[in-house]
């Protein structure tokens, strides 16, 4: 049986500058991986590619998941498919709550068919009441306040509120992968612990999870698997959670060097 998520040897260039050297990884659900890479790497634009952003061109290789390439699918029947990505910079929308914000997605995500249209397959959303009754749930579970939904979105949020926000979006969404990109970057410790939290009460079965990252302290907390190394575009190296201890320890220079020594 094949993986959930199944890259083949993926090339992906940005305005003409090729950055991905022919990827390869495969993620199941029920799995947690880490890709841990030095600045410029390309692990932004794996988690970019993967959600079908318009500015990153596959120029060879393949992309599949649950068994069909979604390699020209757009972002949201991406989503609808069950790919989840969190931001690593998210926006600001003012005047667009927390709570509208998270129906219309969970609608576009999960349409239901309208009892009223007699089986032409008109849809409809989510009732609000369910609606309330879900959100106040994941909240609770993520232990957050309940007037954090009727903020307007990520509008003078901190920055750990702004990724607490993208796991609530990630529990009302229930994708099969999600991709947290660089979700540690630029919170403090304490900021990496709640949000690593929220990502841990998710984990299960059902939930496969990548999280890209370029320092080792969030796998203090959300325990991958497997971690990966990417190096110019390519993994270079995969291990169990030792190797992102080791890279703590050593930094990325004596992987480059390892490479430069393979490639003579």
């Amino acid at each position: 049986m094949s993986a959930t998520l199944v890259i083949k040897d993926l090339h992906v260039s940005v305005e003409g500058k090729e950055i991905l050297r022919g990827l390869n990884l495969e993620i199941n659900k029920g799995e947690t991986h880490a890709i841990m890479g030095p600045n410029g790497s390309g692990k932004s634009t794996l988690a970019n590619t993967l959600m079908g952003h318009p500015t990153y061109e596959v120029t060879e290789g393949e992309i599949w998941f649950k068994g069909q390439t979604i390699i020209e699918l757009s972002p949201d029947e991406r989503s609808r498919l069950g790919l989840f990505l969190a931001f690593q910079y998210p926006s600001a929308i003012p005047g667009v709550s927390v709570a509208s914000f998270l129906r219309t997605a969970v609608n576009a995500r999960y349409p239901q068919p309208d009892p009223a249209s007699n089986g032409n397959g008109q849809l409809k959303g989510m009732s609000m009441r369910e609606f309330r009754r879900l959100l106040k749930e994941k909240m609770e579970m993520l232990k957050m306040d309940p007037s954090f939904a009727r903020r307007y979105l990520n509008d003078g949020f901190s920055g750990g509120e702004k990724k607490r926000m993208e796991v609530l979006q990630m529990a009302m969404l229930r994708p099969e992968i999600a991709i947290l990109d660089e979700t540690d970057s630029g919170l403090d410790i304490d900021a990496v612990r709640v949000v690593s939290e929220g990502v841990n009460q998710l984990a299960g079965p059902d939930l496969g999870v990548l999280v890209i990252t370029h320092y080792q302290r969030i796998l203090n907390y959300i325990k991958p698997e497997h971690v990966h190394i990417l190096v110019n575009g390519k993994i270079v190296m995969s291990g169990g959670p030792e190797l992102a201890l080791e890279l703590e320890e050593k930094g990325y220079d004596w992987i480059k060097e390892a490479q430069v020594g393979s490639s003579k």
